[in-house]
């Protein structure tokens, strides 16, 4: 699955938004346009989700749109930690059930299996993915710039895998406190299974949601620094439909540097 990564390929489409409430309802129209216009050109879609505070706006808006046949739509998530209790709420799977998966009458689901053997989980989780391309990726960006867990130690723009088990950047662990999803960085487990970067840039349309001060020095970077592994954000601007919705917090350091 090659990925072009030339540092002048910039087709970012970014958006920005006055506060994350006005960016949620803007980003879910559009995913839901996007939606309608997939469903009524085939017969199914396939969308993978991120799970973040991050997406809690924009999902929830989503869930409330009209005209969408989500009997159609097969659901996906990019990430899941590793060394959690099956139950404890912070799992990924968890949230999107909450937030979105509950909400609306999708026509499958699809979870990582985060109890059984590791890399036949990935294994298996990639298998599904092969099956048809992915119309939709709903992601974020992290604070280091990280996209599912991608973190720039272990993002690679031509891994050869869909999925993977990583282990997880200090500053994501951190992160995991920052958004309140645990108490300390030693209730954050150290290992996850991930889409890889090649598998997210492989969706026919992407949508990401940034919003928040604490997410401003990564979404510098990914709009002005090169396109590299260090922010491995920065590949987004190479996909050819991409759109970034931010609101003014997120946004605030854009253009100077």
């Amino acid at each position: 699955m090659a990925i072009m990564t030339a540092d002048d390929a910039d087709q970012l489409d970014l958006r920005i938004f006055p506060d994350r409430e006005q960016l949620g309802v803007a980003a879910a129209a559009d995913i839901a346009d996007e939606l309608r216009a997939v469903l009524q050109a085939q017969r199914a879609a396939r969308v993978i989700f991120a799970s973040a505070p991050s997406q809690s706006e924009t999902l929830a808006a989503l869930a409330q749109e009209p005209g969408i046949d989500w009997s159609k739509v097969t659901a996906f998530h990019m990430d899941e930690y590793l060394g959690l209790p099956a139950d404890a709420p912070q799992k990924f799977a968890t949230w999107l059930r909450t937030t979105i998966f509950d909400r609306v009458p999708l026509g499958a689901v699809h979870y990582i299996d985060a109890e059984g053997l590791e890399q036949e989980s990935a294994d298996a989780y990639a298998a599904l993915l092969e099956e048809a391309p992915i119309d939709i990726v709903c992601l974020g960006i992290g604070v280091n710039g990280h996209i599912a867990f991608n973190d720039p130690p272990v993002a690679d723009f031509n891994d050869p895998a869909l999925v993977k088990i990583v282990d997880l950047d200090e500053k994501s662990r951190v992160q995991q406190v920052q958004d309140g999803l645990f108490a300390t960085v030693d209730d954050v487990p150290e290992r996850a299974i991930t889409l890889t970067v090649p598998m997210l840039m492989s969706g026919k349309r992407l949508f990401c949601m940034v919003p928040g001060e604490l997410k401003a020095e990564a979404l510098r970077a990914t709009v002005n620094e090169w396109v590299s592994t260090n922010w491995p954000s920065t590949i987004l601007r190479t996909h050819p439909r991409c759109t970034v919705y931010a609101d003014t917090d997120a946004a605030s350091l854009i253009n100077q540097s």
